[in-house]
């Protein structure tokens, strides 16, 4: 046996969308209920387990079988689960790659378990089984049944208890045959791939993913506890207040507010966080104070408090926040249940003694020394991340990598040496394009905000859209100002609006051509239906289907088949610009990766964006920590990196 492919169908009474894989199977009702398999691709075979069939020895051998693959789509749910139902019931099968220094994690090794999914969509694919079937015009397509027989037998009725195959045996038949159909598309996605293997590389990295899912992050439950109860006190007091103001039966409802604001002379189509801060400008004190409460009841970051009590597991850790290659195109890790990735930034000068007050539940304390409880525990909820007794979090992460990534790409000399003399990239910017020393709360610094918002904004071909997204108008700009500030951009950086319309040239051409082209260093290939961009690590970004089209203007652009900004697979238009932020922040993407693998022995709990979370004891050297991430790869010499970091007790971002 080399390879075993794998789907399983469970229950447990613990939502699996809202509390995660990990609290799911650690649910003392947890079961396994069907176990497809097939062995080196052949026959599906399914055992009910359900009904009393047993998994046979040389399977249960084969799941800690280091020389055995494990195949599945999605393979962290039958990993995490089989690890789980292996401790409870074959503990001699089991083998937990845990050590006595990093002991939370519980679970089958992931060394020699790998993802179809991942397989999917780093081939440009969807992540939904279902999806990809239809995608790839599979002869063997996923059921449509299978959501109603799920809901059926793998989650309790409203009265507690579970549907037994016995109470529905043609329902559990058509299910059996829904579990081998599983494994059975599964298979014919590797068969359809096989062309366009996943390099080792990444699958090493998938294995560090995996690690560090498994490891997960503990959570401060008192804080958690507190946060919620202080949250409910609060609202309850916030309503009243609105309600007495207002008169209206139910302020919260939409509609009664804004017909309670048109009467008092106030048209809006929206309540929208945007809007409502529109509004208040010019709104007299009474509708003001109605606007602002209804911001800070409409505030949804107590969402991610009960996320966290839901999904923490029993050693109060939470586990499975990260997606591997869960953001198209570029390969860039996704957020799961928390969310880490849109967190909300520490503004507070007393964060420590804030943290404290809600810790304790002192609600009396919050609102006599705050304006608003809402605000405080939305600056918060990074900070319901702790690291395990005596041990301190490191978080260390990249200075401006996506610039510095994209001026090496471009050869733009002034950026480089900017980052070679570790100036402050946003007052170099607007000193090159206003011609003028910027210093950064000195000689011109008002112009450093000019500065950054045309870098945030204009690196990827935006233009006064752009700015205006990016808040410009709000800043304190004039309309007039915007495609000056454009303009100056470009100017003042022409390697890189160069590289745009070679990228562009070069994309259009292995397209028309279905051949490969080459500019600055990267080679576009286009072949079988694919359009593949290598990149210096080795990695391939993939585009399925690509053709010549059209754009909005009535030119030339190439497209493609992907996942659009709703998560449907259509087709989308692009163009040299785009082409150039997909390469940059998957160049990013490896940096970060190739920094876990070089941190691999120090506890990665967690990563957002261009961070790592380490859980180091208080011997460990940040210097030491920070040196390591922040070297360069030997894929991309000269690239010049810096990480810098702190360490603290609680999460936070410095």
């Amino acid at each position: 046996m080399k390879n075993l492919s794998i789907d399983i169908e469970t229950y447990s009474s613990v939502d699996l969308s809202k509390a995660g894989v990990y609290k799911y199977s650690e649910s003392d009702d947890f079961l396994i209920l069907l176990f497809g398999y097939s062995i080196d691709h052949g026959p599906v075979k399914t055992i009910d387990l359900a009904s009393g069939e047993k998994i046979p020895e040389e399977i249960l051998k084969a799941l800690t079988d280091p020389s055995v693959t494990k195949w599945a789509f999605n393979c962290m749910f039958e990993r995490v689960c089989l690890s789980a139902y292996l401790r409870k019931n074959y503990p001699e099968y089991f083998k937990s790659y845990s050590t006595p220094e990093d002991s939370v994690r519980n679970y089958l090794d992931p060394t020699s378990w790998h993802c179809s999914m991942v397989w999917s969509a780093y081939r440009g694919l969807p992540l939904s089984l279902a999806q990809v079937g239809e995608v790839l015009d599979l002869e063997d397509q996923k059921m449509h049944e299978g959501k109603e027989l799920i809901k059926f037998f793998c989650t309790p009725r409203k009265d507690g208890r579970r549907n037994l195959p016995s109470d529905a045996q043609e329902k559990w038949a058509v299910f059996k045959s829904y579990n081998i159909r599983d494994v059975e598309v599964e298979i014919s996605i590797q068969e359809r791939l096989k062309k366009y293997p996943v390099p080792d590389s990444v699958w090493n990295e998938y294995r560090i993913d995996q690690m560090i899912n498994d490891r997960g992050t503990m959570v401060d439950r008192q804080l958690v506890e507190n946060a919620i109860a202080i949250d409910a006190r609060t609202h309850d007091s916030l309503m009243a207040e609105l309600t007495r103001i207002t008169g209206l039966e139910n302020p919260n409802s939409v509609q009664q507010l804004k017909g309670y604001l048109s009467d008092h002379g106030v048209e809006t189509e929206t309540l929208g966080k945007k809007q409502v801060n529109e509004l208040m400008k010019d709104a007299p004190d009474d509708i003001k104070r109605v606007l602002v409460l209804r911001q800070q009841t409409a505030k949804s970051s107590i969402k991610k408090y009960q996320t966290m009590e839901r999904a923490a597991c029993k050693d109060g850790r939470i586990r499975g926040m990260f997606q591997f290659m869960g953001a198209p195109r570029t390969g860039r890790f996704a957020g799961r249940l928390v969310q880490l990735q849109n967190l909300k930034r520490n503004d507070m000068p007393d964060l420590a003694e804030a943290r404290e007050l809600v810790r304790i539940g002192n609600f009396e304390a919050l609102e006599l020394l705050y304006d608003s409880v809402p605000e405080v525990l939305s600056e918060l909820i990074r900070t319901a991340l702790i690291p395990k007794p005596g041990y301190k979090f490191y978080v260390a992460d990249y200075s401006a990598v996506e610039a510095r990534c994209l001026s090496f790409l471009a050869k733009e000399q002034w950026r480089i040496d900017s980052f070679a003399a570790n100036k402050d990239i946003y007052c170099e910017s607007a000193s090159q394009m206003f011609h003028c020393r910027v210093v950064k709360h000195g000689e011109n610094g008002h112009l450093r905000q000019r500065g950054k918002i045309a870098e945030l904004a204009l690196g990827y071909g935006g233009s006064v859209g752009a700015l205006k997204a990016m808040g410009a108008l709000e800043m304190g700009l004039d309309e007039s100002e915007l495609q000056p500030l454009v303009d100056a951009w470009r100017s003042t950086n022409p390697r890189i609006v160069q590289l745009w319309w070679d990228v562009d040239s070069a994309v259009k051409q292995a397209v028309r051509m279905k051949t490969t082209t080459e500019t600055h260093g990267f080679h576009f290939i286009c072949r079988s239906g694919m359009l593949f961009i290598t990149l210096p690590s080795g990695r391939c970004l993939s585009y399925v289907k690509p053709r010549i089209g059209q754009n909005q203007f009535g030119e030339d652009c190439v497209t493609y088949m992907g996942l659009d900004s709703t998560k449907h697979w259509s087709r989308i238009s692009s163009y040299g610009p785009k082409f150039v932020e997909n390469i940059t922040q998957a160049i990013c993407r490896d940096i970060l990766c190739y920094a876990m693998q070089t941190l691999e022995h120090y506890f990665i709990c967690a990563h957002v964006h261009d961070e790592l979370i380490i859980e180091c004891k208080e011997d460990v050297s940040l210097d030491e920590v920070c040196a390591l991430m922040g070297k360069t790869p030997p894929w991309i010499p000269g690239l010049l990196l810096r990480a810098d970091g702190y360490a603290c007790d609680f999460y936070m971002k410095s």
